[in-house]
C-alpha cells in the first residue's frame, strides 16, 4: 500500500474510534445532558476524522474542498443542535442526576422559557 492509502485507514480508523467512544458514552452516561455531551464531542471529532480520510483519499482539490465545507459545516451545526437539544430537555423539565453538579439555572427561567 501507498503511503496515502496508509493515512487514508489511519485517519478514518481514529475517526471510527472516537465514533465507538462516543457510541460507548452515550450508553454509559447516567443522564440526558451528558449523553448529549458525549455524542457532541466525540462524535464530531469522529465524523471530521473519517472526512478527513475521505478526502486524502480521493486526492484531488475539489474533493479535499468538499470534505473542509463538511467538516465546517459540522463543527457549525454540532454543537448548537447539542445545545438546543439541552436546553429544550431542561425547559420541559428533565432532571439531572445529582452526580451531574450543581444546577446553576434553577429559577432563571421564566413560564415561557426566557431567561431572567
Amino acid at each position: 500500500m501507498a503511503l496515502n492509502e496508509w493515512l487514508t485507514v489511519l485517519l478514518c480508523s481514529v475517526g471510527v474510534a472516537f465514533m465507538l467512544l462516543s457510541s460507548v458514552g452515550v450508553l454509559r452516561m447516567p443522564d440526558l445532558y451528558t449523553r448529549i455531551h458525549a455524542a457532541g464531542k466525540a462524535g464530531t471529532l469522529g465524523v471530521i476524522g473519517v472526512l478527513l480520510g475521505v478526502g486524502l483519499y480521493y486526492g484531488d482539490l475539489l474533493s479535499a474542498g468538499k470534505m473542509v465545507a463538511l467538516i465546517a459545516f459540522f463543527l457549525l451545526t454540532s454543537p448548537v443542535a447539542g445545545h438546543m437539544i439541552d436546553r429544550a430537555a431542561y425547559l420541559t423539565g428533565v432532571k439531572a442526576t445529582p452526580s451531574t453538579g450543581p444546577d446553576d439555572l434553577q429559577g432563571r427561567y421564566d413560564a415561557e422559557g426566557r431567561l431572567h
